[in-house]
């Protein structure tokens, strides 16, 4: 082991500590695609319901963080606004779709 390989290390996101000889290394840990995985099954299965879940769950976490002064988001429409309103599009569609399952 090095001198510059002691102290506090900086592990990058998506990145599980190893043990042993390659502790200097790391293993990639694709967990943002179970996730992804995880609300696409929610989605098929719920239909409607999954989608207003997560689009008021957003919603409420984007109204939030633009009150706090967040402008620029890191989703790929990148103004917070133009977020909002994708996000208030889809929790309207939802309740249309689940008034259309129900009606």
């Amino acid at each position: 082991m090095t001198t510059a390989g002691t102290g506090a290390r900086h592990h990058g996101a998506g990145r599980l500590s190893v043990s042993g000889e390659d502790a200097e290394e790391s293993t990639y840990d694709p967990l943002k695609l179970c996730v992804f995985a995880t609300i696409a099954g929610l989605g098929w299965l719920l239909g409607p319901v999954a989608l207003l879940g997560f689009a008021a769950l957003g919603l409420l976490g984007y109204t939030r963080a633009w009150r706090a002064g967040l402008t620029t988001s890191k989703c790929l429409l990148r103004d917070t606004r133009l977020v909002l309103a994708y996000l208030a599009l889809l929790v309207g569609l939802a309740g249309w779709g689940i008034v259309r399952l129900v009606g």
